[in-house]
């Protein structure tokens, strides 16, 4: 044990820590550390789940790359099919990090009841759809099965539930009007399986989802014809690397698109985030920084005796100064504990019982989602130490203008 960190030992366990007038400005110091660990915790955790839940929302509905017809349609209703027969389908060989591709169509239409009506598009699914995410959005009944012979089982969101006061078992009648609007419309009678809730209102006002064929038969399509392909990813950090790799492996008669640039607005909104999460980390890291400045500028100032003495006994200003910066270092290490062990605590707290809410309408969930990978705890607190300890390097260099004939006399 070398003699530094001998003497730095003896005065982070020193009782004069306890009677001294730096005791609480140290406590100050290690209380703002440990509250701007717990800050930038929570910010971090919140911001990364709350883009994570949006994104996994938005591709439940939408996968993250969709494969349609080369044409203007810009709607969100099929109108031009395509044949399943297509090198990408059923499994995307020829792409790496490619999980799952399924076929579907959409279709406007409208259900009316004897008191109201609303508009709607009606999702048509098959047996290779991905119920997954649906699973955690069922809120009453179970999720249609499309696997056997055309049915009129049919999902529906609480909110289209609430306002047509539908339950699970109620049937009624669905329209969906003809290429040529002059025809009379088509009309299925459907049967409520199952309600769900994203919480994220944009979809849960419109969309309905029932069997494939259904669709296939009003727009008089082939069996082999679906209107558009939508492919999940593994990674969603390469959806744009994959959207292009994708575009550049189907036919010329096909376009593709990311979700990332079909609702370019929210995943913009999104992008935000990382900015405040950034914004956030850089305040707390100098208030902590400046709080550690004070609270070693004190303890120089306290033991200027000592450090006198240790350059009158031949040591370098260095050798004096790895003393107060292992002090800081400790000091900042116990901030560090204390706010991880705080600010995780709350996380999970918040990730078990969500007692911080959020208002749906604006953030498209009904409260604040967590989500924080260790990695991301580590390079943390790793950050805080080496930058606040960079910040004290400066500070330190107070102790070389130090005299040691002066400041034995000092008191």
């Amino acid at each position: 044990m070398n003699l530094e960190y001998f003497i730095a030992k003896r005065l982070i366990k020193g009782k004069e820590h306890k009677s001294s007038i730096s005791a609480p400005i140290i406590k100050i110091a290690i209380t703002a550390i440990a509250l701007g660990v717990i800050m930038m915790l929570i910010a971090i955790a919140t911001g990364v789940g709350l883009q994570r839940k949006i994104r996994e929302k938005i591709a439940a509905f939408n996968g993250h790359i969709q494969i349609y017809n080369y044409d203007n349609n810009t709607s969100d209703v099929s109108i031009n099919p395509i044949s399943i027969h297509q090198d990408f389908y059923p499994e995307f060989k020829t792409i790496d990090g490619i999980s799952h591709v399924q076929a579907v169509a959409t279709k406007g239409g409208i259900i009316r009841t004897e008191n109201t009506f609303e508009g709607i598009i009606a999702k048509g699914v098959g047996a290779d759809y991905n119920w997954k995410p649906f699973e955690d959005f069922l809120v009453e009944g179970r999720l249609p099965e499309f696997s056997g012979k055309r049915n009129e089982e049919v999902l529906i969101s609480q909110y289209l539930a609430n306002r047509l006061k539908f339950k699970v078992g109620t049937e009624f009648w669905a329209f969906f009007l003809k290429d040529d609007v002059s025809d009379i419309p088509s009309q299925i009678k459907l049967k409520v399986v199952g309600i769900y809730n994203s919480g994220f209102n944009d979809f849960d006002a419109n969309y309905i989802f029932i069997d494939l064929r259904h669709i296939q038969r009003m727009n008089r399509w082939k069996e082999d014809q679906v209107g558009t392909f939508e492919v999940f990813i593994d990674d969603f950090h390469k959806i744009q690397q994959k959207g292009r790799e994708i575009y550049g492996v189907t036919l010329s008669t096909l376009d593709s698109q990311t979700i990332a640039d079909k609702y370019y607005t929210i995943f913009e909104w999104l992008s935000l985030f990382d900015f405040n999460i950034a914004i956030i980390i850089v305040i707390m890291i100098i208030v902590g920084g400046i709080n550690m400045i004070t609270a070693l500028l004190v303890l120089i100032l306290e033991r200027t005796q000592m450090i006198g003495l240790l350059k009158g006994l031949g040591s370098n200003n260095w050798s004096i100064r790895k003393i107060f910066l292992y002090n800081a270092a400790y000091l900042i290490a116990i901030g560090l504990f204390w706010g991880n062990v705080i600010g995780l605590g709350l996380l999970f707290l918040q990730q078990k019982y969500g007692f911080i809410s959020l208002d749906a309408q604006t953030y498209y969930v009904s409260q604040a989602p967590v989500y924080i990978h260790p990695l991301d705890v580590i390079i943390l607190n790793i950050g805080v130490l080496v930058l606040c300890m960079l910040m004290l390097l400066v500070p330190s260099y107070i102790i070389t203008k130090i005299s040691p004939a002066r400041s034995i006399k000092f008191e």
